[in-house]
């Protein structure tokens, strides 16, 4: 795939990501074929500022988790109140890197069924 568009892509979607995953993520773009761009700019990404943001506000009620994916994860919290508010308080500090997380593996996901 051609470099600017690799590059246009990893600055437009960085906050997607985590840093340390993003030369991986542009080697492996820079490897596809340019026939491949129309599905890499289809994908859609979580926000992790929005997960934060929900878990805050709905973080008890397994919200954050059922948004970016995590239905076990959300039924879990939801039927345990947020593990008694334990588990709800500690999602404030860790849903931004499993939404950047999801989002890594959504992105995986469709590069290999592309591929």
């Amino acid at each position: 795939m051609d470099a600017a568009k690799v590059d246009l892509f990893i600055m437009t979607n960085s906050k997607y990501f985590e840093g340390h995953q993003l030369p991986l993520i542009r080697q492996r773009l820079l490897e596809l074929d340019d026939s491949m761009w129309n599905i890499v700019q289809v994908l859609q990404f979580k926000d992790p500022t929005t997960s934060l943001i929900v878990s805050l506000l709905g973080g008890s009620l397994g919200i954050d988790r059922f948004i970016i994916g995590d239905t076990g994860k959300g039924v879990g919290k939801l039927l345990t109140c947020g593990g008694f508010g334990i588990w709800a308080i500690i999602d404030w500090f860790m849903i931004q890197g499993a939404t950047r997380e999801k989002n890594q593996l959504r992105l995986q996901e469709a590069l290999s069924v592309s591929a």
